[in-house]
């Protein structure tokens, strides 16, 4: 990993993205926590939420996307950067590139769904209407551990 301007602002908000997932792992969720930011600030932070809401599409990005949408008062999220724990998957990489997302910060790669690069590429693909900047491994093995921990738990 290279070190970037943004690298201390990226540990900071991941740390706060692993609290989400800790809380979600709690609530007995698959622990993947998102925190969106807007200039330098928190505005929408969620864990997993799809067995507490009955609803596969409960991802911690889609609920933090859909508060971020309410609290600026518009679908498009442009200067936002979406921080999770895990790699997204293509649901929410599409969700994503709607909501025109310029910045993606993620922890530990999904080698069996991730969409930001390890299984798809979505983010990056040339031939849709937006990309997105991926900055990928931040705090990759503390992420990592969060949710290996809790299926290794669950076998």
């Amino acid at each position: 990993m290279l070190f970037s301007p943004d690298m201390d602002f990226d540990i900071g908000f991941m740390q706060e993205a692993l609290e989400e997932a800790r809380s979600a792992a709690t609530a007995k969720e698959v622990p993947i926590g998102a925190v969106l930011t807007l200039d330098d600030r928190v505005i929408a932070r969620a864990g997993n939420r799809t067995i507490r809401d009955c609803d596969p599409t409960a991802h911690a990005e889609i609920i933090v996307l859909r508060k971020a949408a309410r609290v600026v008062d518009n679908y498009r999220l442009a200067g936002a950067t979406l921080y999770v724990t895990v790699e997204p998957c293509s649901m929410c990489a599409g969700a994503m590139i709607q909501a025109r997302i310029p910045r993606l910060v993620y922890g530990a790669d999904d080698p069996k769904g991730g969409a930001a690069r390890s299984c798809f590429q979505i983010l990056s693909n040339p031939r849709l209407n937006h990309q997105v900047e991926i900055t990928a491994g931040i705090l990759a093995a503390e992420c990592a551990s969060v949710i290996q921990s809790f299926f290794g738990e669950r076998r």
